[in-house]
């Protein structure tokens, strides 16, 4: 009889090792918010999903909310540490605390298997289980050296969308992956641009490493759509697309709508006609046309790995970028490459965001005496293109700085500006590089910023260019315009303007009997 139990024993062991999704049914316990804990039954989508698991060496997962495939995974983690000797698997999540909740569900689902089943532990603690077969599970918050640990069998990603510096994080991991290790990369999606995302299309469009694996809400076979409808109500709109649909254009928290960007990337995005420079980072799409106006928009990196320096040359009347450069570069090299490029462009209006590392690349355009050079009040009340002209006058002008200055009041404005020329559809953007930028560029507690680990400074220096063209081109134009049109109203209307002959180049309106100087109009 004990031979028999003994043989029985053998047979399930062997067949639990060959076939997770048998173990997981037959053996394994989760610990259920209202139930308390229950068998683990798998649905079939979980099942297919554990199966491309095994089948796979990585796999990145696009999923709606409640699905349990965060305990799906982590039974999987403790199949391979079961049944394999020195499975070496580490969870990253946004936070420490998500991290440990999944090595959490894998101690419940140890701690309920039958004893012939069940590993010895030589380790057990909030953040590590470890067995005396060598296989482990720990948990680790987001971090690059979290991923340059010892050799990994399995690295898993949980919210891998939400990860701050997860590009570093996946860099840094290759290493530890190198020896056949494995990553699962699972979340609901953040916005378009990062790397989750970029990473889903690849893999989608059968490119990169990833296998795909798409769960929307409707794979569950106990939800209908009573439930989706409910989930509007909790969540809102937005928030039930992002957590149910796997709608990367409604999720997040992007400045400018993903939607309009990828509409402006479809109907104007286009390879630049020449690529100038060493590197090939300044991209031209149309050469001057000597009959236009045009303004030109920088940027000044610190000149570290994590910083560009950046401009754009933008057509004044059809707000149409059509040359951008993005690279590092020295202060002074930069400084001479603006004025170049101003000069070639009909001595385009220069503007230079003057923080910090700024004003050494606008003491070079000064030393250059270059002509058009953007000048600001130092109150910042007003923007005044009057004053631009040559440098030896704005020297005398006490009030004036060079360049633009960023700060907590202008910043806001700026950003409002640009998000109001792509809603409104009336900016013509032909690179591919800025609307990445733009699709990275999010609100994070309030304030308009780069998400972790991308950069913003195409973005930062185009949005100074549209709220100059903006605020201080176009208001000035409109105000000659109107000037003339007053005047030219006035010369119609017989009597309601008379010269006078004592006066020299003055003009007097007469207003209930007393006569007023219109010298303000001019």
């Amino acid at each position: 009889m004990a031979e028999q139990i003994k043989e029985v024993i053998k047979q399930e062991y062997i067949k639990c090792a060959q076939d997770p999704v048998y173990f997981l049914k037959k053996y394994c316990m989760i610990q259920h918010p209202i139930k308390g804990k229950i068998p683990f039954s798998l649905y079939p989508f979980q099942e297919t999903t554990i199966n491309e698991f095994k089948d796979n060496r990585f796999n990145i997962i696009l999923k709606a909310r409640q699905l349990g495939i965060s305990t799906l995974t982590a039974g999987y983690s403790l199949w391979m540490m079961t049944f394999f000797q020195d499975k070496n698997i580490l969870v990253i999540a946004t936070k420490q605390d998500t991290a440990k909740n999944l090595v959490t569900k894998v101690r419940v689902m140890h701690a309920n298997l039958p004893s012939w089943l069940k590993q010895k532990c030589v380790e057990d603690n909030k953040l590590n289980l470890r067995y005396v077969n060598g296989s482990q599970i720990k948990a680790s918050a987001s971090g690059p050296e979290a991923a340059r640990s010892e050799a990994l069998s399995l690295l898993i990603l949980d919210e891998a969308a939400f990860i701050d510096k997860i590009d570093e994080i996946w860099t840094a991991s290759q290493q530890t992956l190198t020896t056949g290790g494995s990553c699962i990369a699972l979340s609901t999606p953040n916005g378009v641009g990062n790397w989750f995302h970029q990473t889903w299309v690849q893999a989608e469009e059968g490119r990169g490493l990833f296998n795909d694996i798409k769960l929307h809400w409707t794979v569950h076979p106990e939800r209908e759509q009573s439930w989706r409808d409910e989930q509007d109500e909790l969540l809102g709109v937005q928030g039930a697309a992002q957590e149910c649909d796997c709608d990367f254009l409604t999720s997040g928290t992007s400045v400018i709508d993903a939607r309009i960007l990828e509409e402006c990337r479809e109907k104007h995005s286009e390879e630049p006609v020449e690529k100038r420079g060493v590197d090939s980072n300044l991209w031209i799409w149309k050469q001057p046309d000597y009959t236009k106006n045009y303004v030109v928009c920088a940027d000044v990196g610190r000149g570290d790995s994590k910083d560009y320096s950046a401009f754009h040359v933008i057509d004044v009347e059809t707000v149409e970028q059509v040359a951008e450069y993005k690279g590092r570069i020295p202060t002074k090299d930069f400084g001479n490459m603006l004025v170049n490029i101003s000069t070639e462009y009909n001595d385009a209006l220069l503007i230079i965001e003057n923080n910090n590392i700024g004003w050494a690349t606008i003491q070079q355009v000064i030393d250059r005496e270059y002509p058009n050079l953007f000048y600001t009040s130092k109150d910042l009340r007003y923007v005044d293109i009057a004053h631009q002209m040559t440098n030896k006058y704005r020297s005398q002008e006490k009030n004036m700085v060079a360049g633009f200055t960023t700060t907590m009041k202008t910043r806001p404005l700026i950003i409002a500006k640009l998000e109001e020329y792509f809603r409104d559809e009336s900016v013509v953007v032909h690179s591919s590089r800025l609307i990445d930028e733009l699709l990275t560029f999010i609100y994070i507690n309030n304030r308009a910023e780069a998400m972790a680990g991308y950069n913003d400074d195409l973005v930062m220096s185009f949005a100074i260019g549209l709220w100059v063209r903006d605020t201080a081109l176009r208001l000035r134009t409109e105000g000659i315009e109107l000037t003339k049109k007053t005047l030219n109203r006035m010369q119609d209307i017989d009597g309601l303007y008379t010269p006078d002959e004592n006066k020299n180049d003055s003009w007097d309106w007469e207003v209930n009997k007393k006569k007023e100087s219109l010298e303000w109009l001019l």
